[in-house]
């Protein structure tokens, strides 16, 4: 096999080879004298048609089928001879494939890019640092609270967060508009779910009362004809209800599987999964400012291929987000490119940084570590030895925690280089989302 390679711009390779015609054309001839044993033919016996009829009927496809065999083989046979990391598939042009003549094609590809990885003693990081605190237990158990709530009705005047079931019918200029109006509707005040100053509109009221309103709609409202539109509403409250939080007792604590222990053992579960969560939650900041940094101190050339790659996995999972209802053929149209390259991007280059921290310093996968991971995954299940055996006995679902737990190690390695700065905090802001930028 002779072959040649050249750099035609940044990443790009062109790989020449030259294979002898005897490499196609015996394994051509072999495949050939196994079908003429099977091959059924009119006016011949089964395994007795000449091999002069088998090749004029079979000949080409058998050769097209050998020639592609015998180039992906033998290209990735030249990488290697040639030391070189193809990103993503290689467009191959055949140049010479006639019977008797060697074969000859060229393939075109991208590579991996050279990785010089930055001064880690460079970054910057800010350490959130919290506790979990009796306060922030009662508020969160509030919270639960609130979500089991039930409703009983009052007489009372509306209050922010009741729910009221309301007939309305909206005016502009003293005539009523298309969608201006609702009769039984129900809404909790406060909720945000009409245009601004409509549920203030009603706080106050008492059922069986009726009264106008004066609101403007919003300059982006959805409809053209209403947008900054003065508008009136006269709204009748039939009815309202005033929310009615549960007892702490034991038919609360078992909603969320605590069957013994009362309250105490309550608060102690309500505590250990805010206490994950806080930790959880810290490790993440942590872990995106690294990220961050370490995508921002590289200048990577990303291969097209890789981007290209990652830009479908992300669509991929955009097409999920939404019950797998888009179909194939749709996403492309509806999910362009454009809409995930810069996070493609962002994605590849830390993928091809992370390796070669992983590669330069030979770090590799604590198996404790993915054992303790499997085990807190499956900590939130009833039964976490069956999910942890799921998980061992499920080579797809082990990589997936493997991968996760070796990024973790990277960032550990980086932490030990970087400049952390501790930074006292509350866990409400531990917990809060990030902004993204």
């Amino acid at each position: 096999m002779q072959v040649s390679i050249e750099t035609t711009s940044g990443l790009e390779r062109r790989l020449t080879v030259n294979l002898p015609a005897e490499v196609v054309d015996k394994e051509v001839d072999k495949r050939l004298q196994q079908a003429a044993k099977t091959v059924r033919m009119n006016g011949f016996r089964k395994g007795k048609v000449p091999m002069k009829v088998v090749r004029q009927r079979y000949g080409a496809g058998v050769r097209q089928e050998v020639l592609g065999e015998v180039m992906s083989r033998s290209f990735y046979e030249a990488v290697q001879q040639e030391q070189v990391k193809p990103a993503g598939q290689p467009s191959i042009e055949a140049k010479q494939t006639a019977p008797g003549e060697n074969l000859e094609y060229v393939a075109t590809f991208e590579v991996y890019p050279e990785v010089e990885l930055a001064d880690l003693a460079e970054i910057t990081v800010e350490r959130p640092v919290a506790e979990v605190t009796d306060k922030d237990v009662d508020n969160m158990i509030d919270v639960l609270r609130k979500q089991q709530s039930g409703w009983k009705e009052t007489k009372r005047k509306a209050q922010k967060g009741d729910r009221v079931v309301i007939d309305f019918v909206g005016r502009k200029d003293g005539e009523e508009f298309e969608g201006g109006k609702g009769e039984d509707h129900q809404l909790v005040l406060g909720s945000g779910q009409m245009i601004p100053g409509f549920e203030d509109g009603i706080l106050g009221m008492k059922p069986g009362e009726e009264k106008d309103i004066e609101v403007t709609f919003p300059e982006d409202y959805q409809a053209e004809e209403l947008q900054g539109a003065e508008v009136t509403f006269t709204i009748k409250v039939k009815s309202s209800e005033k929310p009615e939080l549960p007892e702490l007792d034991e038919e609360f604590f078992k909603a969320y599987g605590v069957e013994e222990g009362g309250e105490e053992k309550f608060r102690e579960e309500v505590r250990n999964n805010m206490e994950r969560e806080l930790k959880n939650a810290a490790l993440n900041k942590v872990k995106t400012q690294v990220m961050d940094q370490l995508a921002e101190k590289h200048e990577v050339e990303i291969p097209s291929a890789l981007i290209a790659g990652e830009v479908q996995t992300l669509r991929n999972q955009m097409v999920q987000q939404f019950g797998g209802q888009i179909k194939a053929e749709d996403a492309q149209k509806m999910l362009p490119d454009a809409m995930f390259e810069d996070q493609a991007k962002r994605r590849v280059v830390l993928g091809l940084v992370v390796g070669e921290i992983v590669k330069e310093n030979e770090l590799k996968v604590d198996a404790d570590r993915v054992k303790a991971k499997v085990e807190e995954l499956a900590s939130t299940y009833q039964q976490p030895e069956e999910v942890v055996e799921y998980y061992y006995n499920n080579r797809e679902l082990l990589s997936g925690v493997e991968s996760v737990v070796l990024e973790d190690q990277v960032v550990d390695f980086v932490l030990d280089k970087a400049k952390v700065e501790e930074v006292k905090s509350s866990y409400d802001d531990v917990i809060k989302p990030q902004q993204q930028g």
